[in-house]
């Protein structure tokens, strides 16, 4: 299990920490920390512990209105806005030494005009804009100037950093443009996050996430692990994953979908981003041990 973190969003949460970190785990990720008591403890947890830090941008949660940088935006000044806004950050965790940084991509989420996105979570409508009205030429453009840019960074600062898909279009999966620049700047790491990828399969007709994991899961570096139940309605959000949640309850296949990105990394580090609190501890365990067994060959006991 050394390649497990849990998450800590908002704070670090002590009770959680004792519950659901493992003394062979990764690490831990860290999201929107609200005050220095919080960034003391996990330090402190860290080095006495032996873990690595990772960071899911922004680290700070203080004066933050859209959680997400947008890098891509059309507007040239929102972009040095946001390039201006992870400097910071990058500039302030120098002291953590953080393992990784993640960054939702792309952002602002390009969506498919064919598509019903209503479900799909935003907090502002910034976050988004539609492909009709946002060209392939200008996504490409953007994004190799968004890769190139984090390639530099991470190498004054001495960090991997890692994209996360966010609600995905065509540009993406009909394309090549993002392999090309995954591979031109490998530095750059993929995070695939299941719950993520079994939503918008829901939600559009148009998408496959199997297709996705193939095509993208050689650039992965993470995984956020959690599952959720779609059918007429959306339950169980951020639920753990369990061997008996079924797809055919509109659960998503996460076996399915490890065995796919097994064949490409079998050693992707995976993060658990999961309510654990919904389950018992042997349940927890019991999750631990099934994803354990899926990527490493070890049966459930």
């Amino acid at each position: 299990m050394h390649h497990f973190l849990i998450g800590q969003h908002g704070s670090f949460d002590y009770h959680k920490f004792k519950r659901d970190f493992k003394d062979d785990f990764y690490g831990i990720e860290a999201c929107l920390f609200s005050g220095q008591k919080d960034t003391l403890n996990l330090l402190k947890e860290s080095k006495e512990r032996g873990f690595q830090i990772g960071v899911h941008f922004p680290f700070r949660s203080e004066n933050v209105k859209v959680r997400d940088a947008l890098f891509l935006d059309q507007n040239e000044k929102t972009r040095e806005k946001a390039y201006r806004w992870i400097q910071e950050e990058l500039e302030f965790l120098t002291s953590m030494n953080p393992s990784y940084v993640l960054f939702h991509y792309p952002k602002p989420v390009l969506l498919d005009d064919r598509v019903d996105w209503s479900n799909w979570r935003f907090t502002d409508p910034s976050e988004f804009v539609f492909e009709s009205s946002y060209s392939l030429d200008e996504l490409i453009e953007h994004s190799e100037s968004l890769f190139q840019w984090l390639t530099e960074k991470s190498e004054e600062f001495h960090f991997t950093p890692i994209l996360e898909f966010d609600g995905l279009n065509r540009y993406v999966y009909e394309t090549d443009f993002l392999e090309k620049l995954f591979e031109k700047y490998n530095h750059v790491k993929l995070c695939l996050d299941t719950g993520r990828l079994h939503f918008q399969d829901k939600l559009d007709p148009y998408f496959d996430p199997k297709t996705i994991i193939k095509k993208y899961g050689r650039f992965a570096d993470l995984i956020h692990l959690w599952n959720v139940k779609v059918n007429k309605k959306i339950e169980f959000y951020h639920y753990p994953v369990l061997p008996e949640l079924q797809p055919e309850d509109g659960w998503a296949p996460i076996e399915e979908y490890l065995g796919i990105i097994k064949k490409e990394n079998k050693n992707i580090k995976i993060l658990f981003e999961h309510r654990s609190e919904l389950i018992s501890d042997e349940d927890l365990e019991r999750c631990y041990s099934w994803v354990d067994g899926i990527m490493h060959g070890k049966s459930e006991e």
